[in-house]
């Protein structure tokens, strides 16, 4: 079994600043790659921020500046660590992870249960 994990949500004013940490625990060879999804209400489910490997994070153009992925490797975890938000950043954040449980089988994804975000005055 995999699991991922994810804490840090919560309410925040505008301008304000979160920090989210997901770990993945469990069967795991290796984790290829580790990212960050959002989904608001009557939205579809969009890429945040993604890391492969040791690559430099991929953002999505919304959180560009504002947000900042970061890996441990080590530890099978990645954080998002988000200054500046907007209304607009308010939702559900998913953890995401292509895990290879054995050096025999295909690489998987998986994603956490999600932690909302919400952004308010």
């Amino acid at each position: 079994q995999v699991h991922l994990v994810e804490s840090g949500g919560g309410l925040v004013q505008p301008g304000g600043s979160l920090r989210l940490s997901c770990t993945a625990s469990g069967s795991i060879f290796m984790t290829t790659s580790m990212g960050w999804y959002r989904q608001a209400p009557g939205n579809q489910r969009e890429l945040v921020a993604n890391i492969v490997s040791t690559l430099d994070p991929i953002y999505a153009d919304s959180v560009k500046g504002r947000f900042t992925a970061s890996r441990n490797n080590a530890e099978n975890a990645i954080y998002l660590q988000m200054d500046s938000l907007t209304p607009e950043d308010t939702g559900v954040y998913f953890c995401h992870a292509a895990i290879q449980k054995t050096p025999t089988t295909a690489t998987r994804p998986y994603w956490g249960q999600g932690t909302q975000v919400t952004v308010s005055s």
